[in-house]
């Protein structure tokens, strides 16, 4: 039987390497191309641009061209095959659905896109995990925190999983402890505040923070 991780294989050696994935839900284009310049700036690469983010498919295509292979850029919040076919054909890495359902997972592989789908039960899991995803994100991960994202190891020890909501810097490192393959980070990466009053300082900021604990991780290993 093909496991999920033997099925994504080299397909997520550059999620991987971009560690984090800032989820960008910004008010207007212009302010989402800005903070993912100052994302860039403060050493945070991975970019997931959610269809809550106005002309998210043109933003996808703008960050690409300024940042071209700098850059792990995808879509976030993909509820439509519509929505996974247009992102994928703007130039989106990954695809991301806050859930796992068949019918849109289907559409989602079928971009060739690397594809992540949202889970939180063990029989989410599974299901996503029956789907042949390329990564689980286990959302909303703060419910359990790292320990449940280890507990889940257990049953699912080749599963790629990607807990998103919760991670902070200073936890960055228990995370990937437990058997992350990556983080998404929202709210203490990339606040609503900061987006809404263009404080892009703030943003990249944080994303020194971020990085620096990313680097520390990575310098340890301890990275699945």
């Amino acid at each position: 039987m093909t496991t999920l991780a033997d099925h994504a294989g080299d397909r997520l050696s550059a999620a991987r390497r971009a560690g984090v994935l800032a989820v960008l839900r910004a008010p207007s284009s212009a302010a989402a191309l800005d903070a993912i310049d100052a994302l860039v700036r403060g050493g945070i690469t991975g970019i997931e641009v959610t269809y809550s983010t106005p002309d998210a498919a043109e933003v996808i295509a703008a960050a690409k061209a300024r940042h071209g292979e700098s850059a792990y850029v995808g879509a976030g919040t993909v509820t439509t095959g519509a929505q996974a076919r247009e992102a994928a054909d703007a130039g989106a890495a990954f695809l991301v659905s806050p859930g796992t359902l068949a019918d849109l997972a289907g559409e989602m592989r079928a971009t060739g896109v690397v594809t992540m789908t949202g889970a939180l039960t063990p029989s989410e899991v599974m299901t996503a995990q029956q789907l042949e995803v390329d990564v689980i994100k286990i959302f909303p991960a703060s419910l359990g925190g790292p320990a449940y994202l280890g507990a889940l190891r257990g049953p699912f020890p080749t599963a790629n999983l990607m807990p998103t909501g919760g991670v902070t810097p200073e936890n960055l490192a228990a995370w990937f402890s437990a058997g992350a393959v990556a983080v998404g980070a929202g709210g203490d990466l990339v606040p609503a505040k900061a987006l809404a009053t263009s404080d892009f300082a703030e943003i990249e900021r944080r994303a020194v923070l971020f990085a620096a604990a990313l680097r520390a991780v990575q310098a340890d290993g301890n990275v699945s």
